[in-house]
């Protein structure tokens, strides 16, 4: 958007007219010995044409890695008309509800953005949108509290393949609430849930369970859902929704079905940007719907029989009062909704599963090359979606760094959140991946490899 200054003709007219003399005056409340009178290690102003200049240098030395690091977000091809789109002035200001009914374009656009996600996941209601995949889990923890009324406690377990940012995230948010923590134990060999080391005498007010699973596998979702009912406890699915296109729906897991689907937006047309701004989705069963956090936006009719849409359900503190609001985290990531939404209705069902399964088909050939190198082999058995484990003979980070001199982002290392594994690197390949880039990486790690000894 185009920045217009003001000259020093508007200052002074708007101090004259507020009965300022200076702009310090505005500000005289401040302590003296809280001012500075310089920044150290400030340079000095720049034209718009030199700091033009300036980024487009800095931006040159990121270069163009190949990357192969998914741990969360994912780089996925982005049609070019998803941010045409969605930058256009009529989106890129006006995303955010506030007067409903003068909005109904962007009413409209959440709504098709709920349905879809409902499809994705198998459920009943979506919201509009959250902060993130993390905060995500928090607040359908909180729900969960909220909506499984017969549970006395206030323990959430989580399968061991639960992002363990996402863990931390729900801790901080929902710790400081009464809720506590604790994941389920591991089976070493396929590093999803040990199912003969579960305490069945455990009365959790919710499972949480991550499907594919932060480490790449995927879990026996079907009877660790049925495991958590059968303890009166509510079922919370952690989900890529890329994978949904091809994977089994929270909403068919087990007997019932997951009862809150949560998870992060990204690869849903938002490229990788140093963390985001990302956006969080969250769906529902139709009997927990008061409980859900956020916005929802329904469709009806007006008095003349139109269609029409409006916000049919505002739990967050700016539509209700404080004290029955579900949630009091306000960003709401509309512009990152809109973009997902158009993504979606570029590729359509058959578009998302076809990303799905290039993205899976490209993995096994990534693992198939690595696992070929002496001192790599996968550290889990069983099958994978499009991230996998792979056990190094060596330290990861150093190879990390050698491969980056090479122009290879190589992956995720998880030593820092799973120090018992050693030498555990994380490899992700997705459909921006060709035959020629899968070599490249392989033909690195191999040259890598061969010239230094374990």
């Amino acid at each position: 958007m185009p920045f217009i200054p003001h000259t020093d003709d508007d200052t002074r007219e708007m101090l004259e007219a507020i009965g300022a003399k200076s702009i310090d005056e505005l500000f005289d409340e401040i302590p003296s010995e809280l001012k500075i009178d310089s920044l150290d290690g400030i340079p000095e102003a720049m034209s718009e044409m030199e700091i033009t200049r300036m980024m487009r240098d800095r931006a040159a030395r990121d270069g163009a890695a190949l990357c192969f690091i998914g741990a969360g977000a994912y780089e996925h091809h982005i049609p070019q008309a998803v941010w045409d789109i969605a930058t256009r002035g009529e989106y890129y200001s006006a995303y955010t509800p506030y007067q409903a009914e003068a909005s109904q374009g962007t009413l409209q656009t959440i709504y098709e953005y709920q349905t879809m996600i409902t499809e994705l996941t198998g459920l009943d209601v979506s919201n509009a949108s959250l902060y993130d995949g993390a905060s995500g889990l928090a607040e359908a923890a909180l729900m969960a509290v909220r909506s499984n009324r017969k549970a006395k406690s206030r323990r959430v377990l989580l399968a061991p393949g639960v992002n363990p940012t996402y863990c931390k995230v729900a801790m901080a948010i929902a710790g400081s609430q009464g809720l506590t923590f604790d994941y389920l134990p591991m089976d070493a060999a396929t590093g999803n849930l040990d199912f003969g080391a579960l305490d069945d005498s455990a009365e959790p007010v919710a499972v949480v369970i991550q499907q594919p699973t932060f480490l790449g596998t995927l879990e026996d979702v079907d009877r660790l859902t049925d495991w958590a009912h059968a303890r009166g406890a509510f079922v919370i699915a952690v989900a890529n929704p890329t994978s949904l296109a091809v994977l089994k729906a929270p909403g068919h897991w087990g007997e019932q079905g997951a009862d809150i689907a949560c998870g992060d937006g990204q690869p849903l047309g938002v490229p990788l940007s140093s963390g985001g701004p990302y956006f969080g989705y969250m769906t529902c069963k139709q009997q927990h719907v008061r409980q859900m956090p956020g916005r929802i936006i329904g469709r009806t009719t007006d008095l003349e029989g139109k269609p029409g849409f409006a916000l049919t359900l505002q739990a967050r503190e700016q539509h209700i009062r404080r004290s029955k609001a579900t949630s009091n985290i306000c960003t709401n990531q509309g512009l990152m909704v809109t973009a997902a939404t158009i993504y979606m209705s570029l590729l359509g069902s058959d578009g998302l599963a076809a990303v799905a399964r290039q993205s899976a088909s490209n993995t096994a050939k990534l693992v198939a090359g690595l696992t070929s190198i002496d001192g790599i082999e996968r550290l889990f058995s069983g099958p994978a979606f499009h991230e996998v484990a792979l056990k190094l003979d060596r330290p990861v980070g150093p190879v990390l760094e050698a491969l980056a001199v090479r122009g290879v982002l190589g992956g995720y290392d998880l030593g820092a959140d799973f120090p018992d594994f050693g030498g555990a690197l994380l490899v992700c390949a997705t459909e921006t991946k060709t035959e020629a880039d899968i070599d490249a990486y392989v033909g690195a790690m191999r040259e890598i490899f061969s010239g230094s000894a374990a």
